[in-house]
């Protein structure tokens, strides 16, 4: 079923009855050429590129719960690619171009909205720092304006210039950056996914795997034993717990990461901002809601939600940015599960056991990397090579001491 304003205008017409299940529940099959263990948004983007770009056909996709029930649906929406390092620059450069096409290569609306990300930036130091990394960016073919006070108080006229603690100075700005419907990412790839013959079989939780002479054969799932060739994890933040099940242990810790959203506004906010002094962003939601968040919770935790210490933080965050928003209601808060790895960069490499590949420890990233992140995961369980945008994401660099420490910070709660 392919969309068009001619098929949406025929159902408003007819009462909505034409319309068919964005994809199949199948019954899982005894044997599959590769499964993906982990159906969010890199699951899914890495099983649609299989099967769209390498013509994989005998795919599955395991996910423990619903689709859309984990980080997929937990984030803050943005997309961008403004990072400093050559490694992390060329890789989210790749996102965004593939986020610019994800509404007409899956013929799914997915509300993509090219708002900007603005990177306030509040010392003269700080703003040096933002000229070298967005002179990094324009090397790697990414997009950068820098933002002087003036300048940017026609673009956010609403934020606390004069009697805040730290003054801002002003911005490093990436207009091609924005914020996409971040539920309709994991139905638009599952969609696409289920039309090229990928098995979607949800409620099926990885308990094991069956692994001889170091060589994985099957896993072992609450709907039975699926033998495959290849098995690639993309489950985020219970990459520790579900590799701990193949004798595997990872340089990742799991913490919390909330985010909120207030009552619906009138515009205000026209992109992503973040605040240069703390760690707080903002931007609006196509209904009016304020998305924002903030921290990490300082303690590793698998569970969904966060506690009221990060809260608090985020909110005087927030306050110090625009004291405007202290009179609009908390609509919701909700957290998700941060796989974080030791050097804040990802990782998308073979593991020891033969037949067992692994895509994490995304940290705060993940949601902004899903098409490029399951574009070279796919790229790496067809053909066995690492991507070219991905080969640094190994998993030994932890031990021969290649980090990509974007921000000079590990995963540690102390750090944070």
């Amino acid at each position: 079923m392919a969309y068009s304003a001619i098929k949406v205008i025929k159902e408003a017409l007819t009462g909505h009855r034409g319309w068919k299940p964005l994809w199949r529940r199948p019954e899982p099959k005894s044997e599959y050429d590769i499964i993906v263990i982990g159906g969010g948004g890199h699951g899914l983007a890495t099983a649609y590129y299989l099967a769209s770009e390498y013509k994989n056909k005998k795919i599955a996709v395991l996910e423990k719960g619903w689709l859309g029930g984990g980080n997929i649906g937990r984030n803050t929406t943005i997309f961008r690619s403004n990072y400093l390092l050559h490694e992390n620059e060329m890789f989210y450069e790749m996102s965004l171009k593939l986020w610019e096409q994800f509404e007409q290569d899956l013929n799914y609306n997915a509300m993509i909205s090219q708002r900007g990300v603005i990177n306030l930036f509040h010392s003269d130091a700080q703003r040096d720092a933002y000229v070298r990394r967005g002179n990094s960016m324009l090397i790697n073919g990414a997009d950068a304006i820098l933002l002087n006070e003036a300048k940017l108080r026609e673009k956010c006229p609403f934020l606390n210039y004069d009697n805040a603690r730290f003054p801002i100075q002003g911005g490093l700005w990436q207009p091609r950056g924005g914020t996409i419907r971040h539920d309709a990412v994991a139905w638009g790839y599952a969609r696409a996914a289920d039309r090229l013959g990928v098995d979607i079989i949800e409620n099926c939780e990885v308990t094991g795997f069956d692994i001889q002479n170091a060589k994985c054969n099957a896993v072992r799932t609450s709907r039975g034993t699926i033998k495959a060739k290849k098995f690639g994890v993309a489950v985020a933040g219970s990459s520790s717990a579900v590799m701990e099940n193949a004798g595997l242990r990872l340089p990742i810790e799991s913490h919390v990461l909330q985010a909120f959203v207030s009552e619906g506004l009138k515009p205000i906010i026209p992109g992503v901002i973040t605040f240069g002094a703390g760690h707080f962003y903002i931007s609006q939601s196509d209904k009016g809601g304020l998305v924002f968040g903030g921290d990490i919770d300082g303690y590793n935790s698998y569970a969904q939600r966060g506690n009221m210490a990060v809260v608090e933080d985020v909110c005087e965050g927030g306050m110090a940015l625009m004291p405007m928003i202290g009179k609009a209601r908390l609509l919701r808060m909700w957290g998700g599960v941060m796989d974080m790895s030791m050097d804040g960069s990802p990782i998308i490499d073979r593991t020891p056991i033969k037949g067992i590949y692994f895509n994490g420890g995304w940290c705060y990233g993940g949601f902004k990397a899903t098409p490029a992140s399951g574009k070279c995961f796919a790229h790496l369980l067809a053909t066995d090579e690492h991507h070219p945008n991905a080969s640094a994401y190994l998993l030994n660099r932890f031990e021969k001491g290649y980090m990509i420490d974007e921000k000079g910070m590990g995963a540690q709660p102390n750090l944070h």
